[in-house]
């Protein structure tokens, strides 16, 4: 998502751009009211600014998404952890059985009464350090017992509470779904109110091969594995957007950018705000092919330098991966990774 670009001229690219202004130039030369202009005008808006949030939307879903996934490996573990823990406690009870089995064979009578029934003196204290051998092993063993027991209610207390955020991941996770899916099919509606025109002028932007697009210009990657993501993320020119996805067959914006990069074998976080992070800043006028661009103030939406100020992204919804203008929006940062 993120090509919505109500700041910036190049919002519809500057084919579109000349394309309502000839339509506009063309409706004032048939004496048309300048403001009747203006309803498309609004509709036009409406639709960045809903493009805009759902892409807002889409990656508090990412985020949820992600935490809900590593929530699940730390559940499975916790489980498993708590099982092999169980194992060991119903071991231990095993030999703590044996040993007071073999404490009352031994030490069940009085010492004065054993000290009579026994053979003699050497035996009686045989016996006696054969009881007391078992008692400060037992000791010992029912110390451990206790230990991996409040370990054990420990680590299931904690698996609990990972339950608990993980179902509130969830929740979250199809809270914004619902809300990237409203605001998406309310701009769809607000897309079809527009004039055959209008709205034609405003598909050809989410076509790929634009006819206008300048060459990429001869600066080299930074480094081995961004001249790999650079290649990967070229080949996935075309590919439609489709939100909540990272690859192959679609993706949206910060997916493109994860999906490029672990074909250079890099892992990159999910979501555009946590890539923003995934390197080390630098200006602008110092970007290679292969550094990571994201836009907004919120970092919401992530693009990747291919060179002479062009950047390769996943757009938003009808609009397929494609080289705009690294000024469509404000820049947030540059990183490289």
């Amino acid at each position: 998502m993120g090509s919505h670009r109500r700041l910036v001229p190049s919002g519809f690219d500057r084919g579109a751009s000349a394309a309502l202004c000839a339509l506009s130039a063309a409706a004032a030369a048939l004496g048309a009211v300048p403001a009747a202009a203006a309803p498309h005008d609004d509709t036009r808006a409406e639709v960045d600014r809903l493009y805009e949030e759902a892409e807002r939307a889409t990656e508090a879903y990412n985020k949820a998404d992600e935490r809900a996934d590593s929530l699940r490996g730390q559940v499975r573990d916790a489980q498993d952890d708590i099982a092999r823990q169980q194992e060991r406690i119903n071991v231990q009870r095993a030999e703590l059985g044996s040993l007071a089995g073999a404490q009352y064979r031994s030490g069940g009578i009085d010492p004065t009464l054993a000290l009579l029934f026994s053979d003699g003196p050497a035996d009686y204290l045989d016996k006696a350090a054969a009881l007391d051998r078992i008692t400060v092993h037992q000791a010992g063993e029912l110390k451990d017992l206790q230990e991996a027991m409040r370990h054990l209610t420990q680590e299931r207390t904690e698996a609990a509470g990972k339950l608990a955020e993980l179902e509130k991941s969830r929740r979250a996770a199809a809270a914004h779904k619902r809300t990237v899916e409203q605001k998406l099919a309310e701009a769809r509606r607000l897309l079809n109110s527009l004039p055959s025109a209008e709205r034609a002028a405003f598909d050809r932007v989410s076509r790929s091969g634009r006819a206008d697009m300048p060459g990429l210009g001869d600066a080299a990657p930074s480094s081995a594995r961004a001249a790999a993501a650079v290649a990967a993320a070229r080949s996935a020119l075309g590919k439609p957007y489709i939100w909540g996805a990272a690859g192959p067959s679609g993706f949206d914006c910060s997916g493109l950018m994860q999906w490029s990069y672990a074909q250079a074998g890099v892992s990159l976080p999910r979501t555009s705000q946590a890539q923003r992070n995934a390197g080390r800043q630098v200006p602008l006028s110092q970007a290679r092919p292969g550094d990571l661009v994201t836009y907004r103030s919120d970092a919401s939406h992530v693009g990747m330098y291919m060179g002479n100020g062009q950047v390769i992204h996943a757009p938003y919804p009808g609009a397929p991966v494609r080289y705009d203008p690294v000024g469509m929006m404000p820049i947030s940062s540059v990183t490289r990774v």
